[in-house]
């Protein structure tokens, strides 16, 4: 990856975990809202040891978790993910104690919930589609899934939902139940987002000017494409067809590009879960 896609990465990162600090900050903490991760561990410990502020408790949490990670795991973690854990503590606690930035103190927590959501989802949604990952929970599900073979999904689900239950108990029935939608709904959010920003499509294109079509998408564009030998059924002959992955949004660009070299082309596009490997997401960060 060049330098340039790096800083992109590292700022939309940034960004990412900013917007997740807001939504915690201004909605999850001053409601008690521990809807899992760090961040949730760190308000129940908040509420027994309130002397020590919410983001001082990530600190220490994701410190303890990283430490336990690289002793038990492994050096499994990338850089931009220790980043990115670090940041959003920064801008936990810049917002909480330094800060002091408006917050929801209504009594309807359902608004909480939603608006908290839809800052912090977003947020991670964007984090995640960079490479990006906030640390906290993702370490302990590493931890049990390597000792105990146990889905990382799943598995990190059950920490969110165990934190979530906690809270019950440091807080009020209530608040643990609004503790557990946040997780659900946090979940399908960002899944929801990630297909949105990850959607590629793959393109077939059979044409007697592929040549042309391979270069404008290799030069122009800066894509790479396959070229597969097939035959004809009808004709018998021989011929290229040219196989491509692309973002969704790079394919309006491609179709006018063919229209323009060879408007008798033939074209099937399909949409593509994932497209993993060079120019698009690596595939460590998905399995």
């Amino acid at each position: 990856m060049d330098l340039k896609e790096q800083i992109k990465e590292y700022v939309l990162s940034t960004i990412g975990v900013l917007l997740t600090a807001l939504g915690l900050v201004i909605f999850f903490i001053p409601n008690n809202i521990a809807a899992g991760g760090a961040s949730g561990m760190a308000m129940i410990l908040h509420r027994l040891l309130s002397a020590i502020p919410i983001g001082v408790w990530m600190y220490i949490i994701n410190i303890v978790l990283f430490i336990l990670g690289f002793t038990l795991v492994g050096k499994d973690f990338s850089f931009k993910t220790i980043y990115s854990t670090f940041a959003l503590n920064f801008f936990i606690d810049l917002f909480d104690r330094i800060l002091k930035i408006p917050r929801y103190t209504g009594d309807d927590l359902m608004l909480a919930v939603f608006f908290g959501n839809v800052l912090a989802s977003v947020g991670m949604a964007i984090a995640f589609a960079n490479n990006s990952s906030t640390g906290g929970t993702d370490i302990v599900a590493k931890i049990l899934s390597k000792y105990f073979h146990t889905p990382i999904g799943t598995t990190l689900l059950m920490i969110d939902f165990s934190i979530g239950i906690l809270a019950g108990f440091a807080f009020n029935p209530r608040i643990a139940m609004y503790a557990l939608l946040a997780i659900i709904i946090n979940g399908i959010t960002i899944d929801f987002i990630l297909k949105g920003l990850e959607l590629a499509v793959t393109m077939t294109i059979i044409s007697g000017k592929v040549d042309s079509i391979k270069d404008y998408i290799l030069n122009k564009m800066e894509r790479g494409a396959t070229i597969l030998k097939a035959r004809g059924a009808y004709s018998g002959r021989d011929l290229d067809v040219l196989y491509v992955a692309l973002r969704r949004r790079e394919l309006g660009e491609v179709l006018h590009a063919i229209k323009q070299i060879d408007p008798d082309a033939f074209v099937i596009v399909n949409e593509a879960r994932y497209v993993l490997g060079e120019g698009f997401r690596s595939i460590d960060k998905i399995v």
